[in-house]
């Protein structure tokens, strides 16, 4: 069988361009008041779900809302969960 020829590429140019050219600068540490904002997203929603079984029926607000307490308090910890991927 006969052998394929080799074919050379060309070597690797790095581009000229000082845009290019520079590095991204790495991003510092998250701000204390956004670590705080987040955990307290976290347990805000915990707490709501948590009165919502307790005293759900005694509170004019979470009687009105019924089922809803649920997405309430599920949206407030999805949202905290959320804001740990920018967390750094």
């Amino acid at each position: 069988m006969p052998k394929s020829k080799v074919r050379k590429k060309p070597g690797y140019t790095p581009p000229t361009d000082k845009a290019a050219a520079s590095k991204a600068q790495p991003a510092g540490p998250s701000h204390p008041l956004y670590v705080a904002v987040m955990l307290g997203m976290m347990l805000l929603g915990l707490l709501w779900l948590v009165v919502n079984y307790l005293a759900g029926d005694q509170i004019g607000l979470m009687r009105d809302l019924g089922a809803y307490n649920f997405l309430v308090g599920f949206a407030l910890m999805i949202v905290g969960l959320l804001m740990t991927m920018k967390w750094r």
